[in-house]
């Protein structure tokens, strides 16, 4: 069984209402690629009301000697569907990885750090879900990927998968959020 909190030697993570300093953090966070300034936006504006309102959950992932926030992801519940054929489909339980970014300026201030998104996902984001599989049923992570082929390549060698064109169509017809328009369905099972 995992045990939380979670710390690896140089990183630890907190969640974003732990502290008023968080909320002031915040406002350094930069997403330095174009497309990706939606990421930027949720947490600099949005984050905090979802907090509050129990739509997700957003964790600040720390650098232990800085305190400068190396990257931020949030989670929420959710499911994705597959089409069984003959008109029915199968749900799987899933955990929806809803944001994850790593911090532009934290990249730029340690321009030695590498892999930062696999070391969060790795150290982090999976030990989370891992330790929530221990109270309720999920089978699977899954993510709305922007759709730049550098990404989608990273999401593949962190474990993630596409599925068949027909099969992507249908979870983009029944459970796809409008806001990640145009992002590409991944999941990875358990």
């Amino acid at each position: 069984m995992v045990f939380l909190p979670l710390e690896t030697e140089l990183f630890y993570y907190e969640h974003l209402l732990d502290s008023t300093d968080n909320l002031n953090l915040i406002k350094d966070f930069c997403v330095k690629n174009p497309s990706g300034q939606g990421l930027e936006r949720y947490i600099k504006e949005l984050a905090e009301s979802d907090e509050k309102d129990g739509s997700a959950r957003t964790y600040l992932v720390k650098d232990k000697f800085t305190h400068e926030i190396v990257a931020y992801f949030s989670m929420k519940n959710g499911l994705f569907t597959i089409d069984a054929g003959n008109g029915y489909f199968y749900s799987i339980p899933s955990v929806e990885l809803s944001n994850f970014a790593v911090n532009s300026s934290y990249r730029k201030n340690h321009p030695d750090a590498k892999n930062l998104g696999s070391t969060v996902f790795a150290e982090f984001v999976l030990p989370i879900v891992k330790f929530l599989r221990t109270f309720v049923g999920i089978q699977a992570i899954y993510i709305y990927a922007l759709p730049e082929d550098k990404l989608i390549k990273h999401y593949k060698t962190m474990g993630f998968h596409r599925l068949d064109p027909e099969d992507e169509q249908f979870v983009h017809q029944h459970v796809k959020p409008k806001y990640d328009d145009g992002c590409v369905f991944m999941y990875q099972l358990l």
